[in-house]
């Protein structure tokens, strides 16, 4: 009975002592969260005044707040009386333990740090990525990568498949040319086909006036002479002018009475 009397009267000198330590710690915490709040919302503004482009701000972000929450409860803790050295000692090893078991994501996090810094393709872009994926770039995050396809299909792509592929910026110098091939007939009037094709560009109101749109004889086909024909447009309307160009050509040419051929096979029988 007096043995746990003496280790009650212990514990309650050990809180006496500990409680002015404990709260304050609880209170640096709380104002400590506080303050990070307060600097990560003005951090995120201060960026946003300055341009800072808008595709690495949430990481700057992120990364702001997480370096001084860390900091911050090491600080508490050796406020509890906890070593913060041999804490350090184990957090390193238990992140080099993390990095040897998650090689393949640190690898992406590496390749959203190359695509961070050297900014191949920006969010609003319209890219291709990955060995063949076409969309407008939604979010650039460290691990991935997110497209938004033209059917609105969603997209995410690992970074580091992306910086192992070909990136093509499709919209990145701001205007661009929309490629396409229209063929006609053997027997048509490349002349007039050319007249059609560029009256179809006149009318269409993305197509810029310079650079000159180009309509060219590109090859003698199989079944059909192609025309590759490329207008100039702004980034944005690079699909509403593919659109527009192959349903008025194929009006004006039926108008116009120019034929689109399809394959054709000759078969001669012998008697």
């Amino acid at each position: 009975m007096e043995q746990m009397e003496q280790n009650l009267r212990k514990i309650y000198d050990l809180a006496i002592e500990s409680a002015p330590r404990i709260l304050m710690a609880i209170l640096v915490l709380i104002i400590g969260f506080w303050l990070i709040n307060r600097l990560s919302r003005f951090a995120k503004n201060a960026m946003e005044k300055r341009n800072i482009d808008k595709t690495i701000r949430p990481f700057l972000n992120s990364l702001i707040s997480i370096g001084l929450k860390i900091l911050l409860l090491l600080s508490a803790a050796s406020m509890f009386g906890i070593e913060t050295t041999s804490f350090v000692a184990i957090l390193g090893a238990l992140t080099f333990a993390i990095g040897l078991a998650l090689q393949g994501t640190l690898g992406h996090f590496a390749s959203g740090v190359l695509l961070l810094i050297f900014k191949p393709y920006k969010v609003g872009d319209l890219v291709e990525l990955g060995g063949g994926e076409k969309g407008r770039v939604q979010g650039i995050q460290i691990f991935n990568t997110i497209l938004l396809t033209l059917d609105n299909r969603k997209i995410i792509i690992p970074n580091s498949v992306v910086t192992s592929n070909v990136i093509t910026n499709i919209s990145g110098q701001g205007i661009m040319g929309v490629d396409m091939t229209f063929g006609i007939g053997y027997g048509d009037d490349i002349d007039k086909a050319r007249s059609v094709i560029a009256a179809v560009a006149e009318s269409c109101p993305h197509v810029l006036n310079e650079p000159e749109t180009l309509i060219k004889v590109s090859e003698l086909g199989d079944s059909s002479v192609n025309f590759l024909v490329r207008p100039w447009v702004n980034s944005d309307d690079y699909w509403a002018t593919y659109f527009y160009m192959h349903e008025h050509v194929k009006k004006e040419f039926d108008k116009a009475g120019v034929s689109i051929p399809f394959p054709q096979v000759d078969v001669h029988l012998e008697k």
